[in-house]
């Protein structure tokens, strides 16, 4: 006998997505409720609305990173016998720790969290490292286009590190299209000051984004541009024409169900981006319909969105407000 296909109830959906970010920004505003998932999936078109919502679920649950993901994966870090050559009592009071972040609280929050996983793990506190070591550590939450990591680091290596420095980046996740930026550009600003930097990452997840791997990336990237008169007009207004993705994968991470709702999710939320950006006062042109990028593109399109914050990198359509209304409010630097 043929199975029947589960059926999934809207209610059900919603409820899963309020379960998944329940911690998003705990603390600063309200709990995320079915309700608050529903005022969101309300602005669009009713015709796509469970689509969007399954996808969502879907989605946010490979994406989400909740606090105990991000404590875990700097517990782990903190005794990584390749990281600390297997004695983490004696690596960490042997390298210093920077605090450089130019902009924004991610960094210094992220410190916060490593400093109780160093207490718990090895029973060392953030100010037994070093103050002496040319072994150094940066850690925030992400690298997205890598121009905020690269500014951080690009004034550091202009200024006050010296010659002959070891620097370990650890991020929960990078996007490679930023890494390799950021890595060829401090390469350039390392020899033009006459240093040797040997840059190592350290992650827990790493996305593809770069523009050669477009057909298989773990990002938003539209397979086609959609009819609608102001998307096209958009479009238009921009230097170049978009690369748009040969459809058939699901992207190397598999965060997608399926093609279909793949193909939903891009052509929604672009839709909604270019809707936004004509009732939102205040962004900036960067502040494209599929997230942050100095590039003109149709955006960056990160899906991922930590407990702390939603990086403005990810759609308009998660983040932007009044008078769109947010799934994520996000914290502005």
């Amino acid at each position: 006998m043929e199975r029947k296909p589960t059926v999934v109830k809207r209610s059900e959906l919603l409820q899963s997505i309020a379960k998944t970010i329940a911690d998003y920004r705990a603390g600063e505003i309200p709990k995320p409720t079915p309700d608050h998932v529903e005022k969101w999936l309300n602005q669009f078109d009713e015709s796509v609305q469970l689509p969007i919502l399954k996808e969502t679920d879907h989605i946010l649950k490979k994406t989400y990173l909740p606090k105990s993901t991000v404590e875990e994966f700097l517990s782990r870090l903190v005794v990584n016998e390749k990281l600390t050559s297997g004695d983490p009592r004696l690596y960490w009071p042997s390298v210093q720790i920077l605090d450089i972040q130019q902009r924004g609280n991610s960094q210094s929050e992220m410190l916060k969290m490593f400093g109780v996983a160093l207490e718990s793990k090895c029973g060392l506190n953030l100010n037994d490292c070093s103050e002496t070591s040319k072994k150094f550590i940066y850690i925030d939450d992400g690298i997205y286009t890598g121009n905020r990591f690269l500014g951080d680091i690009r004034s550091w290596i202009s200024t006050d590190a010296p010659d002959g420095a070891e620097l370990n980046v650890i991020v929960i996740a990078l996007h490679r299209g930023g890494q390799h930026y950021a890595r060829t550009e401090l390469r350039k600003v390392a020899r033009t000051v006459g240093k040797t930097i040997n840059i190592n990452w350290w992650r827990s997840v790493a996305l593809e984004d770069r523009r050669y791997y477009t057909d298989s990336s773990d990002v938003l990237r539209p397979k086609e541009i959609p009819h609608e008169q102001p998307v096209k007009d958009y479009v238009k207004s921009l230097d170049y024409d978009p690369l748009l993705r040969t459809p058939g994968s699901l992207g190397e991470k598999k965060f997608f169900s399926s093609e279909e709702g793949r193909h939903v999710l891009e052509q929604e939320f672009l839709k909604a981006g270019v809707y936004i950006r004509s009732i939102c006062p205040h962004l900036n042109p960067y502040q494209r319909p599929l997230g942050n990028s100095v590039l003109q593109t149709l955006g960056f399109g990160s899906l991922l969105v930590t407990f702390r914050n939603c990086p403005n990198n990810a759609p308009l359509a998660l983040w932007a407000g009044n008078p769109w209304y947010p799934l994520f409010s996000r914290k502005t630097n």
